[in-house]
């Protein structure tokens, strides 16, 4: 097993993940090799939210293309793994309460 903050690297924040928020779901950036059950184990120990999640979603995001010219490519921003964690009905993770 990873260490926690090898696993869950930071918070998005982001327009759509602000508007998320309010149904209690809250997203991720992770280490493009973690698990489900990892991210699961890292949140709770992280964020004290032993019992809270209810599901946890991944996606793996493309890195986009950089340069000026695109036909003649010059390079990528790195691919990476995000998570959507869902939480029960009135539990909150308290570090996104002061954003």
């Amino acid at each position: 097993m990873k260490d926690t903050y090898q696993i869950i690297l930071q918070p998005l924040i982001t327009e759509k993940s602000t508007v998320l928020r309010d149904a209690n779901k809250y997203a991720f950036v992770v280490n493009r090799e973690a698990t489900k059950p990892e991210i699961r184990r890292a949140a709770e120990e992280l964020f004290d939210i032993q019992g809270d999640i209810l599901k946890v979603r991944t996606m793996r995001v493309r890195g986009k293309p950089k340069g000026k010219m695109l036909r003649y490519q010059r390079g990528r921003r790195p691919n990476w793994k995000k998570a959507i964690i869902t939480l029960r009905e009135g539990a909150t993770i308290q570090a996104f309460e002061a954003i």
